[in-house]
């Protein structure tokens, strides 16, 4: 099946593989493969997980591992993480599992990383323990995880991956703001960036990673791939209303009080504070949400405006077979 693509770009999934109020992460994972299957039926590029901890309305955290269930339960989607928090982990920890994962489901794996932690100060200690780096190291843990998956013929004493070394296993930069564009152009990296709950940083940050790029073995020029919230459904109205379990979440993590994804509720008004909405807003203002018609004009505009390479689109919807439909809906548009 060809890629499915939208104005020649091509769409992929991002899954966070959501927990709901009344379910558990077993049902999640459940429901992370069966969107993941309906993908790859639909010609999505690819399926990212992303890592996060101490949330509990995310799935994701053990993020290796859910990569290996969902692409060994699908066949020919590529499926990554979007990303790894390398500064939570060794770097040859990183090369091992996705080497593994590589050996595994070979030409299929893509190895997305971010130096945030992914959670709060006090989770990133029980990760870190005694090593806690604020990012500043990310480029040096980034040189040392590259070199383990180059093979060394030498036969001089040092560490290797394996599996591992000597496996071409894409690597991308994530980020939110400029840092991981600037590097991830010095070294003719592809970038993926996080429009979806960055809007605000989003061009600042692809003229960095465009006008600094500089081509590498990797690629010859720079490929910028963007977040995007899209919630699609049959009306304006239906997906208005399924688009505030998105907002119940980004509020929650506002007020500091995460919790499982909520049930849409009929309006968001009486739910916050004016300064919580100003905030939401903020957060969410490049998110796309509406019917067949109103998703296409604002998707449009949106690459427009970017110039996007590619999409990687994240729909937080509480019912399971609206949010399959809303990933139908978006694969008809192009």
């Amino acid at each position: 099946m060809s890629t499915l693509t939208f104005h020649n770009v091509p769409l992929s999934v991002l899954d966070l593989s959501p927990i709901l109020s009344g379910g558990t992460a077993a049902d999640s994972f459940r429901n992370t493969l069966d969107l993941a299957q309906h993908a790859e039926r639909l010609g999505y590029n690819r399926y990212w997980l992303a890592e996060h901890h101490n949330m509990p309305g995310i799935g994701s955290s053990a993020t290796s591992v859910l990569i290996g269930y969902v692409a060994g339960g699908t066949s020919s989607i590529r499926v990554g993480s979007g990303g790894i928090m390398l500064p939570n982990h060794a770097p040859l920890v990183i090369a091992e599992q996705f080497g593994t994962l590589e050996s595994l489901y070979p030409g299929r794996i893509d190895l997305g990383l971010g130096r945030a932690p992914g959670t709060d100060q006090m989770t990133m200690f029980a990760l870190r323990r005694n090593h806690m780096s604020d990012g500043s190291d990310f480029p040096e843990q980034l040189a040392e995880l590259r070199s383990y998956f180059e093979r060394d013929d030498t036969g001089r004493r040092r560490v290797r991956a394996f599996p591992g070394e000597g496996l071409n296993i894409p690597i991308w930069l994530l980020g939110s703001s400029g840092f991981s564009a600037r590097l991830s152009a010095q070294l003719g990296l592809p970038f993926s960036f996080a429009s979806h709950f960055a809007a605000e940083n989003t061009m600042p940050a692809l003229e960095i990673y465009r006008s600094h790029f500089e081509p590498s073995e990797v690629l010859e020029n720079p490929y910028a791939m963007l977040g995007v919230n899209v919630i699609a459904a049959d009306t304006d109205a239906e997906a208005e209303r399924l688009s505030t379990s998105m907002q119940q979440q980004f509020l929650n993590l506002i007020r500091n009080t995460p919790m499982p994804l909520q049930p849409p509720v009929e309006s968001m008004e009486g739910l916050y504070t004016e300064f919580e909405k100003a905030a939401l807003q903020q957060r969410l203002n490049s998110s796309i949400v509406g019917g067949p018609e109103k998703v296409r004009k604002e998707l449009t505009a949106f690459i427009e405006r970017t110039k996007a390479d590619e999409l990687i689109i994240n729909t937080q919807i509480y019912d399971h077979e609206a949010r399959l439909r809303s990933y139908e809906i978006l694969s008809k548009l192009g």
